[in-house]
């Protein structure tokens, strides 16, 4: 998916302005990247249109910390609200599920709590 279809899907799913969902994005991308190992994150990040793909770290973090603390940090980084990173986070996750090959959605996936895949296929 091409950087301004992926910004506009977050855009629509949120209802906020295309500079806000830009840095929603690049926002919950680093924050991913925190948490992700380093393989993942480079698989991840070869599937982002070159725009996004500099915002996931793919230093191996491997961070440890849930949905709450991925939202804190998303807000964090944006200045949103609880509840716009929290809809910010979700179509996030949403759009990538679209953008990006089901093996390697899966493989990220498989990398975090429950909670982010069942945010990921609520319908927003």
């Amino acid at each position: 998916m091409e950087y301004k279809k992926f910004v506009q899907a977050v855009m629509e799913r949120t209802g906020l302005s295309r500079e806000e969902a830009a840095d929603l994005t690049r926002a919950t991308l680093a924050t991913l990247g925190d948490r992700l190992s380093a393989g993942e994150a480079r698989h991840l990040a070869a599937e982002l249109p070159d725009s996004l793909r500099e915002s996931l770290s793919i230093q191996g973090g491997s961070e440890r910390f849930g949905l709450h603390d991925t939202v804190m940090r998303v807000r964090k980084r944006t200045g949103l609200t609880v509840p716009e990173a929290t809809g910010g986070v979700r179509a996030v996750l949403t759009t990538l599920r679209d953008a990006v090959p089901g093996e390697v959605f899966d493989h990220v996936m498989s990398q975090l709590p429950g909670e982010f895949r069942e945010m990921a296929e609520q319908t927003t």
